[in-house]
Formats: C-alpha cells, sequence, structure tokens
C-alpha cells in the first residue's frame, strides 16, 4: 500500500534472503571474509553462528553468489532434519548428479568418485548445510566422515556448517569431539549496533528507490532498536509496520508513535 506512495521501485523491508538489500556491517564483512577464507584456504570445516533473523542465510547467498562458478561447484542443503542416506542422496542431487545410488555404502563410493572426478577436472567443491543445530548426532558424524574424503594435497570436499546459537552447544557435545577438533574456522555473527542499525534502515530504503521519502525521526529509531535489540528480521518487521502507521497518517515522516505502534502490533501476535 505505503510502495507506491512513497515513490518506492520495490518494498524495503521483505524478510526474503535477498543479497541485494545485504547491509555489510562490520560484523557481516568479518563473517563473509572467515567464510572466503575458510574455502580459499581449504581448511575443510567452517561454521558460522546467529542468533534468529541475524542475516545468516542472505549471507549465506552473498557468499554463494561471489564463487566463481567457473571454478566451484556448490551443494546447499537447506532441510537438515534427514538420514544420514537422505543426506547423501540431498548432497549429490544438489551437485547436478541426476542418478544416485540408494544404499549408504554405494552413496559414499559415488561420493568418492563424483569429488576425485571433479577435482581432477580443476573444481572446487562446497557443501553448506543451513540450519546446523537440527542435525542429528548420526548425520553429524556422517558429514564428519565426509570430510576424510582426500587426496594426497587436498580435502576433496569444503563443508560450512551454518546455525542458530544452539548449534555452538550441539557441537560442545562429547559426542561429537572429534568433529569439533576439525573445525578450524568459526564466526558467531552480532546483531547491529544503534549506528548500524540507523545505516542498515536508510540501505534498505535507498535500494528500494527512496528519494528521502520516507524519514525515520531519531525517535523511532530509538524505538526500533529498543525493541529489535539490533536483530535485523525483527527490524524489518518492525519498519514495515511503522510504515504502514505513517502511510495511513498521509505523513512522509515515520514518528515516535508509528514505531510504537509496530512494536505493539509485533508483541500481540507473539505473545
Amino acid at each position: 500500500m505505503y510502495q507506491s506512495y512513497y515513490g518506492l521501485q520495490e518494498m524495503p523491508f521483505h524478510i526474503t534472503p535477498d543479497p541485494k538489500f545485504l547491509y555489510l556491517s562490520e560484523t557481516h564483512q568479518e563473517a563473509l571474509q572467515h567464510l572466503k577464507y575458510g574455502v580459499s584456504e581449504k581448511k575443510g570445516f567452517i561454521v558460522l553462528i546467529g542468533e534468529v533473523g541475524c542475516g545468516k542465510t542472505t549471507l549465506c547467498r552473498k557468499f554463494l553468489s561471489e564463487l566463481d562458478p567457473q571454478h566451484y561447484d556448490t551443494a546447499l542443503v537447506l532441510n537438515p532434519r534427514l538420514t544420514e542416506t537422505q543426506m547423501l542422496k540431498a548432497i549429490l542431487v544438489e551437485l547436478g548428479e541426476t542418478r544416485v545410488a540408494r544404499s549408504k555404502n554405494d552413496l559414499v563410493a559415488q561420493m568418492n568418485q563424483v569429488l576425485l572426478q571433479r577435482i581432477a577436472a580443476g573444481r572446487e567443491i562446497v557443501l553448506i548445510i543451513d540450519e546446523a543445530q537440527n542435525l542429528s548426532f548420526e548425520v553429524f558424524e556422517q558429514v564428519r566422515l565426509l570430510s576424510n574424503l582426500e587426496t594426497d594435497k587436498q580435502k576433496l570436499l569444503q563443508i560450512v556448517l551454518m546455525g542458530q546459537t544452539e548449534l555452538k552447544h550441539r557441537l560442545a557435545a562429547e559426542e561429537l569431539r572429534q568433529l569439533r577438533q576439525r573445525i578450524l574456522v568459526h564466526y558467531e555473527l552480532r546483531p547491529f549496533a544503534r549506528n548500524e542499525m540507523d545505516r542498515y534502515i536508510h540501505h534498505r530504503l535507498t535500494v528500494s528507490g527512496s528519494l528521502g521519502r520516507p524519514r525515520f525521526t531519531p525517535w523511532a529509531l530509538r524505538q526500533i532498536y529498543q525493541a529489535s535489540r539490533g536483530i535485523p528480521r525483527i527490524i524489518n518487521n518492525l519498519c514495515d509496520k511503522a510504515l504502514l502507521a505513517a502511510f495511513i497518517r498521509d505523513s512522509d515522516e515515520v514518528n515516535y508513535w508509528d514505531a510504537r505502534r509496530a512494536v505493539k502490533e509485533i508483541k500481540q501476535l507473539t505473545d
């Protein structure tokens, strides 16, 4: 409703992980550099952890978009609630294999053959598992065993585990000590600081085509930051509802009361 009123080309605060809207705060820049370093230096296991809504998935898509498709093959697993066999099949399908084996042993053999062929052809293979905190211990172990696949000179597979803060506790379990010892690159995303949030909101409005309309007042920004604790997904929800409130008032200015109304609506939905 407010998009045309404010002359925006698209909605500025969608919560879908569109890399175009990614704002690289200091913590997001560091996280992206950790991912690039881990893959380029063939570290084997990379872990990225962050609170719900901190932008892990958007950052992941940004990272994937910057990998040279002429050099890298990637597999992205978004649903980790799989058995060991299902996980192996999902990885092979993501790598573009149209015919996959059935048994776990045959799948592992096929995986090894596929990876060796692609490495011999000059390819690098990156596996990313999102929401990795939901992996069972058995699948964690299968993923660890995949990291054993190697030539005399390098690992055949670079593995990125992304997840919520619970992933840190899962990896601390005694059963996963062997996997934990193999993690050479680890980074934990932080929520935005207040000044970062202000720049983030301005960035999303600019990308959406804003030419100065609408404008968030300092008191509105303060209210949004207090309620969101700097978490991007919550910021998006609050800004969207606050913009709607300002539109209803026929105002180019999102004020404290618009932000307060947005906070109350979000609380009603979550209580």
